[in-house]
């Protein structure tokens, strides 16, 4: 379990839980799931003196659970939401909830696996349970570490970046959490297009359809999570509007809510794109299903137009093959060369009556 604290203008680490929370300041204290059962006395404890009230059980259990979806909850003491953001590489190398097969041909949907995070939020003290060595978690404490040491004070520039509630900084992770989501529409995109083009390429005779199914349920996937924290961040930010805290000045309430819509727009703006990439694979689909039948009306209507070629051709030869000893022409010289230059004029006479009406075409590729 690790401490910080948070004060105007200054920023340190804490080798034990102070006695109570800065009356100008907060405390953050973040710990690893892992690690939770073990702590959980320490964090009750921490959440009575420094917050006024201990966590509730099930909402203690409910951070334990890493595979908990998006949520909010509160009491009349502290607000509880549980993220889901994006799992690391190293994360993902034994997954159990990656949506796409290893050996899928659309790669870049294996990174749709995610982790939950938990934000306990009190007046004075923000209690978050990560997964171990997450990066929201470590990103902000070399943020706002970068320029101290310990004890030492910040510069001017971290001071100005200091967080000024433990609400400002649940904002702040949520929304470095919501941009690894936009950032990774850019690879979906590209994968998914690649793929269209293989789809329908004329010259394309398989399709990969394992890969298709892995990247639609990878999309519905992202669709439920997108859901999940547009819900739960939309309850809070009610709840920020409807009962804001008494404590907080006009413009940090409004910086705060600002924040709030903020990671609410990012959060739509994802789930826009999914909806899209969605319609595009759908219309892939059908479209490749239009292709196929265009090309077998097209092999069919070739296979037609040769049968009607060949069909008078085949009247004239069965009907002289008849064994009858009387058959007109059947013992004339010449009677063969006129046969033949008759079925060839016949036959070309066909194809040209159907290259006029566009039965038989060129087709460009």
């Amino acid at each position: 379990m690790q401490i910080i604290e948070f004060t105007p203008g200054t920023l340190r680490f804490l080798e034990r839980l102070p006695d109570a929370a800065p009356a100008n300041g907060f405390i953050w204290i973040f710990v690893d799931r892992e690690s939770l059962v073990e702590q959980a006395a320490s964090v009750q404890t921490a959440a009575q003196t420094l917050g006024g009230s201990p966590v509730l059980d099930l909402h203690l259990k409910d951070l334990g659970n890493g595979d908990h979806p998006s949520r909010y909850d509160y009491t009349s003491v502290y607000d509880l939401i549980i993220f889901r953001r994006l799992a690391t590489d190293a994360e993902t190398g034994d997954a159990s909830d990656t949506a796409a097969p290893a050996n899928s041909a659309l790669a870049a949907f294996q990174r749709i696996a995610t982790r939950a995070v938990g934000f306990v939020v009190f007046d004075r003290l923000l209690i978050t349970v990560h997964p171990a060595g997450c990066y929201s978690a470590k990103t902000f404490v070399q943020r706002y570490l970068q320029d101290a040491i310990h004890t030492e004070g910040l510069s001017a520039a971290a001071r100005s970046r200091l967080p000024s509630s433990p609400a400002d900084l649940m904002l702040r992770m949520l929304n470095l959490i919501v941009d690894s989501y936009l950032e990774l529409r850019t690879g979906l995109s590209t994968e998914l297009d690649r793929w269209q083009h293989e789809l329908l390429a004329p010259r394309s005779r398989e399709a990969n359809w394992s890969a298709l199914m892995a990247a639609r349920l990878a999309l519905h996937k992202l669709e439920d999570l997108c859901e999940g924290q547009n819900d739960a961040m939309m309850e809070w930010l009610d709840a920020q509007r409807e009962q804001p805290a008494p404590w907080m000045a006009q413009a940090e309430q409004d910086t705060l809510l600002a924040r709030a819509r903020d990671v609410v727009e990012h959060i739509q703006r994802v789930l826009h794109h999914v909806h899209r990439m969605e319609q595009g694979a759908e219309t892939a689909v059908q479209i490749h299903f239009s292709v196929l039948g265009h090309r077998t009306n097209e092999i069919m209507r070739v296979l037609t137009a040769l049968t009607a070629v060949f069909l008078p051709l085949n009247f004239i030869t069965g009907f002289f093959g008849m064994n009858f000893e009387f058959l007109p022409f059947i013992h004339s010289p010449p009677a063969m060369w006129m046969t033949f230059v008759l079925m060839a004029g016949i036959g070309i006479g066909v194809m040209l009556a159907f290259w006029r009406m566009r039965y038989i075409s060129r087709v460009k590729r």
